[in-house]
């Protein structure tokens, strides 16, 4: 593959550890003006240069679901992509609940990894909290909301992210938790250092910065640490962290970080406060308003045991959209894969024929029984781990919810959708041929209404939301019918 061409205009590049998440930085960035573009496999040249104008990309990864061997021969390349781009700033992105372990989805790993490309000298910026996520660290610890309608509860004690069926969440200390996938330590700059920077900004000090654009400083000091964790609990922490991290930028080369995005929303704070942007949270020239489906038809897959998206789920049905319940168990087993599909769409074809708005679904929240059958499923697979089990399971079940999206689309004409699950995202996206996508309007934060690059391929021009199965409130599907009828 060609190398892309450095392109001086270009502000950002990032990675991101599945698809989700990667929309989530796509949609921070176009919102606050910058032409930001989605691909999901490294771009060529000639498919930079068919989006003008552009001033962040990404490459939507699936390293949230990989083991460190699997990294070893994923995240190299990509990084290497990033790094000829010459980006100043290259982010790897991470899920905002840091939810990974040693063998499945090591942050720790990625850090190694990123720090071999692109210097080891560097200070790595670690930034996890999202506040308008609902997502919180305060001194090391993350906190979350289960949803926006709900109070924010430390990682350990989540409902959800505490029992995750992979990658179970038992420390909320970033730095404990950091600590069992590397050995390189972390400093934490906490919300005491934070304030004190506001407070000499706002005497004329830069931010309370001392870092002379080499990388050398940060907060008054030098770290001591390769990695630096920043707490984000405010609006008001995002100005200074984007400050700091934009003053380890070394000159003429480019600074590696890594978290949620809060790095975009840190940054794009801080950019404003500079002037490099406009003070108004105004859309980028290249972005259209959303326009109304020549059919108002919304059909879902959904690959999430969240309790959220179960409510949300829950609350579409009281207002007249439809379920159809997919059978896990066969969707997951390669050998029955195709045969669940074509059942599966038999059962829903009155309703998709009627023009209703369908949901596909494979589990309706964690405890739903359709999960035993998909867990033994998984013990057929492959793999040195359950975890790994696991994921391959879930690998060959997003590729048949994407055959389900891939021939409702196709029989209904529909030309708007919603993929749940964030490792159900990465799984549909890639089965249904996308190249690249573009944010269109925000609908959830977390989880925006996208256009869709796909040639020759029946979701080339449709209008998709891909979303975590935390994200959006339990309006969510509701929300959508109604954007869509404007």
């Amino acid at each position: 593959m060609k190398k892309a061409k450095a392109d001086k205009s270009l502000l950002l590049a990032y990675y991101g550890d599945d698809f989700t998440g990667s929309t989530d930085v796509m949609e921070s960035l176009a919102r606050a003006g910058l032409r930001t573009v989605l691909f999901l496999e490294p771009p060529t040249p000639a498919q930079l240069a068919k989006f003008p104008g552009l001033r962040a990309f990404g490459i939507a990864g699936g390293s949230r679901t990989m083991s460190p061997a699997q990294m070893d021969r994923e995240l190299p390349r990509a990084f290497k992509a990033l790094k000829a781009s010459s980006a100043p700033i290259v982010h790897y992105k991470t899920c905002s609940t840091f939810d990974s372990s040693p063998t499945v989805g090591s942050i720790g790993k990625a850090i190694e990894l990123g720090r071999q490309v692109f210097g080891k000298k560097a200070v790595t910026p670690l930034v996890i909290g999202v506040p308008v996520l609902g997502r919180y660290v305060v001194f090391g610890n993350l906190f979350a909301r289960s949803g926006l309608d709900t109070e924010p509860a430390r990682l350990d004690r989540h409902p959800t992210m505490s029992r995750h069926p992979v990658t179970p969440m038992d420390e909320a200390d970033i730095r404990l938790h950091l600590a069992k996938q590397t050995k390189l330590p972390v400093e934490l700059v906490d919300l005491l250092k934070l304030k004190a920077a506001r407070a000499h900004s706002k005497n004329g000090t830069k931010n309370g910065s001392a870092s002379n654009g080499n990388g050398h400083a940060l907060n008054g000091a030098t770290p001591k640490s390769p990695i630096v964790l920043f707490d984000t609990f405010d609006t008001l922490d995002l100005p200074v962290i984007g400050q700091m991290i934009s003053d380890q930028v070394p000159a003429g080369g480019q600074l590696f970080s890594v978290g949620s995005s809060g790095i975009e929303y840190a940054l794009v704070a801080f950019w404003r406060e500079t002037g490099l942007l406009g003070n108004a949270m105004e859309l980028s020239p290249s972005v259209r308003p959303a326009t109304p489906s020549s059919s108002p038809q919304i059909i879902t897959v959904s690959g999430s045991c969240s309790p959220v998206t179960d409510r949300q789920i829950g609350r579409a049905l009281d207002a007249g959209f439809v379920e159809i319940a997919c059978d896990s168990r066969m969707l997951a087993d390669e050998k029955q894969t195709f045969a669940s599909v074509k059942e599966t769409i038999a059962r829903a074809q009155p309703a998709l024929e009627a023009g209703r708005n369908v949901i596909f679904h494979t589990a309706r929240g964690p405890a739903d029984n359709r999960r035993v059958g998909f867990e033994r499923v998984a013990k057929k697979y492959s793999g040195d781990s359950k975890a790994e089990r696991l994921a391959a399971a879930g690998a060959n079940l997003g590729q048949g919810l994407a055959l389900i999206l891939h021939y409702a689309m196709r029989r209904t004409g529909a030309r708007r959708a919603v993929v749940c699950g964030g490792d159900t995202s990465t799984h549909v996206a890639r089965a249904l041929g996308i190249e690249a996508l573009e944010f269109v309007a925000p609908m959830a934060p977390g989880g925006p209404l996208c256009r869709i690059h796909a040639p020759n391929g029946v979701a080339n021009g449709c209008e998709i939301i891909f979303k975590g199965g935390q994200v959006g409130r339990d309006s969510f599907f509701l929300d959508v019918a109604r954007q869509g009828a404007n």
